[in-house]
């Protein structure tokens, strides 16, 4: 079940882009970091792209700005520094402030892990999966290749909430290409019907017990997108059919 190379960046933002043609109160940030598909939102789009330079926690302070003015926000910089850079201005611009006025801002962080490898540990991202799911109000979007990225589009524009999107960094394989029953707000898919063992995975991870789940027809595959929320009903009846769960993400082994 895999296809076409492509990141997920270039795929969201290419569906970004064919809304911004229709939609006039979406706005795409970035904190000086670039991708082939924003090249025709940056040219097109004038006035509704800024690039506040190496400044995420402006970034954050930007977005929400212009959220609390009714707009649609993407917010776009490398993985570890707009989640830890700006983690303040996160917890305060708009996970609390949420609660009293809900805003539109999705921020997109690419680097997921360690898929930008050869930057070192300053470019590595293996803590957003933790701290990002501990703030409330805010959903969390880890998929496993750029299809499920495209179809996160239509989600991102019509929940007003703060979110968390991240993207690995890589070109990667399509799982999803030519399945038409996902669902984005169930959270999660079984790509791999198995026996007794069930391999629980998120983002580049499902690629990895995908490999594994093809050495036996005993190991099934979930393949967990959404973090948060998480529908703990329907994910328990798809899990609970196995003997034994093992879970792979890109983390620290005490989060995630």
């Amino acid at each position: 079940m895999s296809g076409a190379l492509r990141t997920m960046r270039d795929a969201f933002i290419e569906q970004i882009y064919n809304k911004m043609r229709h939609m006039d109160d979406i706005f795409f940030l970035t904190a000086d970091f670039g991708a082939p598909s924003l090249d025709k939102i940056r040219c097109e789009f004038k006035d509704r792209f800024i690039n506040v330079g190496i400044a995420e926690q402006n970034l954050i302070n930007v977005a929400t700005g212009l959220a609390l003015e009714g707009c649609k926000v993407y917010a776009y910089a490398i993985a570890p520094f707009i989640t830890m850079r700006a983690y303040e201005q996160i917890r305060s611009n708009l996970s609390i402030s949420s609660q009293i006025k809900p805003v539109n801002v999705n921020l997109i962080g690419v680097g997921a892990g360690v898929s930008y490898v050869v930057s070192g540990p300053t470019h590595h991202c293996l803590e957003d999966i933790s701290i990002m799911r501990l703030l409330p109000n805010f959903a969390v979007f880890s998929p496993s290749d750029w299809k499920l990225a495209e179809l996160f589009v239509d989600y991102s524009l019509n929940k007003k909430m703060p979110k968390y999107l991240r993207f690995d960094g890589s070109l990667l394989p399509s799982i999803y290409e030519g399945v038409e029953d996902i669902e984005i707000e169930k959270g999660f898919y079984e790509i791999k019907k198995g026996g007794n063992v069930c391999l629980v995975s998120t983002g580049f991870m499902t690629h990895r017990a995908l490999d594994a789940a093809s050495e036996s027809e005993d190991i099934g595959v979930i393949d967990v997108f959404m973090l948060k929320p998480v529908n703990n009903e329907l994910f328990y009846n798809a899990v609970k059919k196995y003997e034994r769960i093992i879970t792979i993400e890109e983390a620290f082994i005490n989060g995630g």
